[in-house]
């Protein structure tokens, strides 16, 4: 069983590694994301090495035993230093000077923790006294064995310092994205759930510390060791991976949702004028998931392109209508902004395919919710007054009213009204 998890999650793992890294290639001064990829792989390779059937293959591969937990916690100290040259970039500070100090300063503290491990490896190797593998019980099979404490204790110290530094800065730092975008971003999303899985890796470097007084003081709990502390390190790993993944998933699963609820209201708005849609078909056959972003953004483009083309077969107090049946029935000011704009382009489509057009036209069908007399300048105005999920989420209210029986009154009444003179 433990095999087919800890092998999923590196599957999983080395997938993010593999997605960062195509991103890091196209953007190579992204220092940032760089280390973001040398991180994620050091997840990636600790879940690898703890699944129990590839520990052992690796040792009698290379004939050492327990050889695979050097390279498993090697990888933890690669997180590790990644982590300390990410705070040192974070907390440089503005200017070239600071950048300059800041290198200077990642340069020694990742010379630093080289030769903390290597003087850790060398404890491993001289003080193994045996050759049993011990894929799940290695920090309680050698606790009177100095040199293997020593590697223990030094990565411990590694991890848990890097942990602590790295999960105190993560919060601050998205309160200022967050602070600076006017709302949480996927990024600052990212950031926290990255500090709660080094609060948690820190649980289990505790439970390691607890264990070995325990073990020294002839109390030895290997429950705790053994049990509790692999728990939480496995859930801190997946918690730091979502953390790393959020920033490229987040936006992504967001794109999807917002294509689901536009897509109807897009094919019906564009399927009397064809040519304004731009889809790449073929590609998107092959792949569904492929360009959602550019593809949500082309719809409610191309919606936008319908509106600003319908304007003059819209009576110019349409809108006025259905503002005022809207209030009717208690709506707040965004879905009542969503039916006016939604009665509005009904009728301009119902209209043009019949050649009607009024004899005052609306100045525009694009509504914003609050705004002074109803109805906006334009597309542009709307994107200007408010961030481009707001207007996502205005366009898929419009899609959800399109042809609700509150349209269906408001569009009755239009008629009506346009037919009495012709009487």
């Amino acid at each position: 069983m433990f095999d087919v998890i800890y092998l999923c999650f590196a599957a999983l793992a080395w997938t993010i590694v593999g997605y960062k890294s195509a991103a890091w290639f196209r953007d190579r001064g992204n220092a940032d994301l760089g280390l973001a990829c040398v991180m994620t792989g050091g997840v990636a390779t600790v879940f690898l090495f703890s699944a129990p059937s590839l520990y052992r293959w690796f040792d009698r591969l290379v004939g050492v035993a327990n050889l695979a937990m050097v390279f498993l916690y090697s990888s933890v100290v690669v997180f590790a230093a990644g982590a300390l040259v990410l705070l040192l970039r974070w907390t440089a500070g503005e200017g070239e000077a600071a950048r300059a100090r800041a290198r200077a300063k990642a340069r020694a503290a990742v010379g630093g923790v080289a030769v903390l491990w290597a003087l850790a490896v060398i404890g491993f190797a001289v003080g193994r006294p045996d050759a049993v593998e011990h894929p799940r019980d290695f920090s309680t099979a050698y606790t009177n064995s100095p040199g293997v404490m020593l590697f223990l204790v030094l990565y411990l110290a590694i991890f848990g310092s890097s942990l602590a530094a790295l999960g105190t800065l993560c919060p601050r730092y998205a309160a200022r994205l967050g602070a600076a975008r006017l709302g949480a971003s996927w990024l600052a999303r990212g950031l926290r759930v990255l500090a709660a899985g080094c609060w948690l890796g820190l649980v289990y470097c505790a439970c390691k510390v607890i264990g070995f007084a325990l073990s020294w003081a002839g109390h030895p709990a290997p429950w705790l060791s053994n049990g509790v502390a692999p728990l939480s390190a496995s859930v801190a790993a997946i918690l730091v991976l979502a953390g790393f993944a959020l920033p490229a998933a987040g936006p992504r699963a967001a794109a999807w949702r917002r294509l689901r609820r536009l897509s109807p209201l897009w094919r019906t708005v564009t399927a009397g004028t064809p040519e304004v849609t731009m889809e790449r078909a073929g590609w998107t056959v092959r792949w569904p998931f492929a360009d959602l972003e550019w593809r949500a953004n082309r719809q409610m483009a191309e919606i936008r392109d319908v509106q600003r083309g319908i304007r003059r077969h819209v009576e110019s107090d349409a809108v006025d209508i259905a503002r005022e049946r809207a209030r009717g029935v208690s709506l707040d000011d965004r879905q009542l902004a969503a039916v006016a704009e939604a009665a509005a382009l009904r009728r301009g489509l119902e209209n043009r395919a019949v050649g009607h057009v009024p004899a005052h036209g609306a100045d525009s069908v694009v509504v914003v919710a609050g705004a002074a007399g109803g109805t906006a300048k334009g597309p542009a105005t709307h994107a200007e007054g408010a961030e481009l999920a707001a207007e996502y989420e205005h366009l898929a209210l419009v899609a959800d009213v399109y042809h609700s029986p509150l349209i269906e009154t408001v569009l009755t009444e239009l008629r009506q009204r346009s037919a009495a003179p012709r009487l």
